[in-house]
């Protein structure tokens, strides 16, 4: 596979930069990995729908949409405050 130039404002590449070196990696690595860890939203509902039926499939549980969303919204405050701690 080759390389693609990829253009950034000089202020979202010198970040990159320090966020790269903080972690002990290069700016392409970094990059290389957000692309690959970051679902699309295709890609999310998939992966939502395989787990609504593996849950059903596996424990008997069908999980509606709202019940989903609660969820999500209490993952997502759960990280929120473990990254806080952190900080």
């Amino acid at each position: 596979m080759g390389d693609a130039m990829i253009r950034v404002p000089a202020e979202v590449r010198d970040r990159l930069a320090v966020i790269a070196e903080a972690q002990g990696t290069s700016i392409r690595s970094l990059v290389q990995e957000f692309a690959e860890s970051t679902l699309t939203e295709e890609e999310r509902l998939e992966r939502a729908e395989r787990t609504r039926a593996y849950l059903a499939e596996n424990f008997g549980v069908e999980v509606d949409d709202e019940e989903s969303a609660v969820m999500g919204r209490r993952l997502r405050d759960a990280f929120a405050r473990q990254q806080s701690d952190a900080a």
